[in-house]
C-alpha cells in the first residue's frame, strides 16, 4: 500500500512517500520538495557479530548525475567515488540519527540514501536528513525520533526557511539545523560576521518549523503503522561491572593526578590491564568488557567532578584556555606560515597563493564552478602518537577541512581586491581535542603572514557540556577525553566582531536554548581571549607578499578586441603564454589578468596585448617573422596573430631577383608599416627600418 504525506514548509511543500519503492528494504521512502526527489533505505541486519558491542551505523548519500540531466564526464561514464560534498552530507545526516538509538541496540543499520531528480534550486542535503528518518521510523527499528531538518537563511533582515541556490547566495546566514520535536541536536553551517544574538534567533526559528516536519514524518509514521523489529538488547555483565567499581574505583579517582593526555591514558591503559589480569579467571566469558566498562565509570567519576568542584581532567576551571604558543614565518620557501599550539594541540597552517588558473573547478548537479579558497585538513595517526593508515583524505579530515574552510571563507578579500587562488593547508602535528579549531587559527596567522588582506583575523574555539538533569556546565576549549565523555562538541568560528561558521552535535536528545545562549557566550569569551593572543604576535597582515608568490598585473582592453588576443581556437594566447612565460586570464568586460613569478614575464606578455589591440599605424616599426615567401613579396607576422607583406620591391635598397635572395621563411626581420588601406590589409617595408 502506497503512503503518501504532505506538510507545507518555506515556499515549497515537503512530501513523504512510501510503499512502492524497494519494498524489501524495512524502510524505504521518497522525500521531495519542488522538483528535487531524494530517496532513503533503511536496513538492520537481524543478528549480532559475535563478540559485537558496539552499534555500527553507516550512511552513504549519493548524488546520482542524472537527477540532473546529466552525463558523467571522463572515461568510464558512470559515478566515481563519493565526492567531498557528498561525504559531507553523509556526515551531516548521522550525525542527528546516531544518538536516537536505545542503549543495548547493537545490531547493524545501513542508510543509503539517492538524489533521484534535482530542480537546480532546492538543496537536497537537508531532504537528505529527513528523508533518512522518515526511513527509520517507519521501518519499525528502534529509533526514538524522528528528527526534522530544515535551512536557514537571512536576505535584508528576513529569516528565509530553506532559501534556493540563489536566496543562499546573498544570505547573510547559512545554517542547516536538526532535531527532535523537543530540542535541536545538531547545526551546521557559515555566517557573514554575524552576532551570536542573531545566530540564536535563526536557530529558534528553524526549531519552530522543524517542530513541523517533525509532526509531519509522526503522522505519516501512524499512517504505515509499521511492526516492531525484534532485537536483542546489549547489556553489560552487571557482576563484572560491580566487582570492577569496588576493585578499581579509587585508582580511577587518582587519574586526576596525570594532567599530561599519554601519561593518563597509560594510566588508565594499566589498570584496565591489572582489572583484565586479575578478574579473567572469575569471569571468563565477560572479561573483554572490562575496558569499555572501566572506561564508563571513568567518565562518570570526570563528570562529577567537573559539576561539583567545576575542575576538569587536566586541573583547568570550566571557563579556562589552554597555553597558546605562536609561530609565523617558519618554511621559508612557502608563501605564508604559522604553526599554533594550544595545550597538546598543534596545527601547522601553510597558504599558497597561485593564480586565477590555480581554482578549483566544481562540477556539481547544480553546474560548473570554480573556487578561489581552498583548505586542505590532514589528521595523520603520529599527531595521537599511533600507527595507522594513511594515503587519501577520509570523512573526517574531509569534515574538519569544510569547517575550518567555512570559518575562514568570510575574511577572505573579494577577488577584485586580492586576485589570487588561496590554498590553505593544516597538517595536524599533535592533537588532543579540537584540531579543526586549532587549524582555523594557524589558516588566519598563515594567511597574515603570506600578505593576504583578510578582513579580520578569524580564531575558533571547541565548547562542551556536562547535563545531568537540571544540572549542567558548559566546557570551554575541551580536551579530546572531554569530547568523549561529554555530552556535546559546540564548535564556533569567528572574528572579534560576529561569528563566521559553527557546528553543534549533541550525543544527548537535545539541548535547551538557555544551553545554547550560555555556550555561545562563553563561546565567544574564548575566541576573544585568542584573538587576542594572535593579534599579540601578529596583529595585520604583512604589507609585502612573499617573494616567491606569483605577481599580478590587469589590463583593460576594448572587449571587441578580445577574440584578435584569443586568436582561432586559442592559438594566440596559447603563443603568448608560451612566449612570455605568464598565464592569462581574459573576462567577457575585456579585463586581463596577467600574472606570473616573473615579472619580466608579466612585462612581456602585456607588451604584446597591447601591440595586438593597439591600432596599427604608418610610420610604426616592429619585429617581424616571415611566414610565406610568394613570388611578389613575403608574408610575415609582426604581432600574434596580425600579418602584412612586404613586396620585393620594398625588401631592400637595390634591386632583388628573388625574394628569397633575401630572407627565407623563419627570418626574424625589422619592418615598417608604409600603408594600412580601408580593409585593414597592411603594406610593411623591410629596406624603409634599415634606415
Amino acid at each position: 500500500m502506497t503512503v503518501e504525506h504532505r506538510v507545507e514548509i518555506g515556499k515549497e511543500v515537503l512530501k513523504f512517500n512510501t510503499g512502492y519503492f524497494a519494498k524489501q528494504a524495512h524502510g524505504a521512502v521518497l522525500v521531495s520538495y519542488g522538483e528535487t526527489v531524494v530517496f532513503a533505505s533503511a536496513v538492520m541486519e537481524n543478528s549480532v557479530k559475535e563478540g559485537q558491542d558496539f552499534f555500527p551505523l553507516t550512511v552513504d548519500y549519493r548524488e546520482k548525475v542524472y537527477a540532473a540531466g546529466k552525463i558523467p564526464g571522463g572515461f568510464i561514464k558512470r559515478e566515481a567515488r563519493p565526492t567531498d560534498r557528498e561525504t559531507l552530507v553523509c556526515r551531516l545526516t548521522d550525525r542527528p540519527l546516531r544518538p536516537l538509538f536505545p542503549d543495548g541496540f547493537i545490531n547493524e543499520v545501513q542508510v543509503i540514501i539517492y538524489v533521484l531528480s534535482h530542480d537546480k534550486q532546492n538543496q537536497p542535503d537537508v531532504l537528505a536528513i529527513n528523508a533518512a528518518s522518515a526511513a527509520l521510523s517507519v521501518s519499525g527499528m528502534p529509533f526514538k525520533g524522528p528528527v526534522g531538518a530544515v535551512r536557514i537563511g537571512r536576505l535584508n533582515g528576513e529569516f528565509i526557511l530553506n532559501p534556493t541556490f540563489d536566496e543562499i547566495k546573498n544570505s547573510d546566514i547559512n545554517l542547516v539545523v536538526a532535531g527532535t520535536v523537543k530540542a535541536v541536536t545538531m547545526i551546521e553551517g557559515e555566517s557573514k560576521n554575524v552576532s551570536e544574538a542573531e545566530i540564536l534567533k535563526a536557530v529558534e526559528t528553524a526549531h519552530e518549523n522543524i517542530k513541523k516536519v517533525c509532526a509531519a514524518q509522526e503522522e505519516f509514521t501512524r499512517m504505515v503503522n509499521p511492526s516492531p523489529l525484534a532485537y536483542k538488547s546489549y547489556s553489560p555483565d552487571e557482576s563484572l561491572k560491580s566487582e570492577l567499581k569496588q576493585r578499581y574505583h579509587g585508582e580511577l579517582v587518582n587519574l586526576k593526578n596525570y594532567i599530561d593526555k599519554k601519561e593518563r591514558e597509560n594510566a588508565f591503559d594499566a589498570i584496565a590491564g591489572k582489572a583484565k589480569e586479575e578478574l579473567a579467571e572469575q569471569f571468563p566469558e565477560t572479561i573483554g568488557q572490562a575496558k569499555s566498562l572501566l572506561d564508563e565509570m571513568d567518565g562518570e567519576i570526570m563528570r562529577k567532578r567537573i559539576l561539583d568542584d567545576g575542575i576538569r581532567a587536566d586541573g583547568r576551571n570550566l571557563r579556562e584556555v589552554r597555553p597558546i604558543d605562536i609561530i609565523t614565518g617558519l618554511l621559508p620557501r612557502t608563501h605564508g606560515s604559522a604553526v599554533f599550539t594550544r595545550g597538546q594541540t598543534q596545527s601547522l597552517g601553510i597558504t599558497t597563493l597561485g593564480t586565477v588558473n590555480d581554482a578549483q573547478r566544481l562540477d556539481s548537479l547544480e553546474g560548473e564552478s570554480h573556487k578561489r579558497f581552498m583548505l586542505h585538513y590532514h589528521f595523520p595517526p603520529f599527531s595521537v602518537g599511533e600507527t595507522g593508515r594513511t594515503g587519501g583524505a577520509g570523512r573526517r579530515e574531509i569534515g574538519h577541512g569544510m569547517l575550518a574552510e567555512r570559518s575562514l571563507a568570510y575574511a577572505v578579500p573579494d577577488e577584485k581586491d586580492f586576485p589570487y587562488t588561496i590554498r590553505q593547508v593544516s597538517e595536524i602535528l599533535e592533537s588532543n581535542g579540537s584540531s579543526s579549531m586549532a587549524t582555523v587559527c594557524s589558516g588566519s596567522l598563515a594567511m597574515f603572514d603570506a600578505g593576504v588582506p583578510l578582513k579580520a583575523a578569524v580564531a575558533g574555539i571547541a565548547m562542551g557540556l556536562i547535563l545531568e538533569g537540571e544540572r549542567f556546565a558548559i566546557l570551554s576549549d575541551i580536551l579530546g577525553l572531554e569530547d568523549h565523555l561529554g555530552d556535546m562538541d559546540f564548535k564556533v568560528a569567528g572574528t572579534s566582531a560576529g561569528i563566521t561558521a559553527f557546528q553543534l552535535d549533541i550525543k544527548v536528545e537535545g539541548i535547551t536554548t538557555e544551553i545554547m545562549r550560555v555556550a555561545l557566550d562563553q563561546a565567544k569569551e574564548g575566541r576573544l581571549h585568542i584573538l587576542d593572543k594572535m593579534n599579540a604576535v601578529m596583529p595585520a597582515p604583512n604589507k609585502e607578499l612573499s617573494p616567491y608568490a606569483p605577481k599580478f598585473k590587469q589590463i583593460k582592453i576594448d572587449p571587441d578586441k578580445i577574440g584578435g588576443v584569443i586568436g582561432a581556437g586559442g592559438r594566440i594566447i596559447k603563443k603568448i603564454i608560451e612566449d612570455s612565460g605568464a598565464d592569462l586570464n581574459i573576462e567577457d568586460d575585456g579585463t586581463i589578468s596577467i600574472s606570473s613569478s616573473d615579472s619580466a614575464s608579466i612585462e612581456k606578455a602585456e607588451k604584446i596585448i597591447l601591440g595586438i589591440v593597439e591600432d596599427v599605424k604608418v610610420g610604426t616599426v616592429y619585429d617581424a617573422v616571415v611566414k610565406k615567401i610568394m613570388e611578389f613579396g613575403a608574408f610575415v607576422e609582426f604581432l600574434p596573430g596580425k600579418e602584412g607583406l612586404v613586396h620585393i620591391s620594398n625588401l631592400d635598397h637595390t634591386r632583388v631577383k628573388s625574394v628569397r635572395d633575401v630572407v627565407k621563411e623563419g627570418d626574424s626581420i625589422r619592418v615598417k608599416v608604409i600603408k594600412v588601406d580601408k580593409q585593414g590589409r597592411i603594406d610593411l617595408s623591410r629596406k624603409d627600418a634599415l634606415e
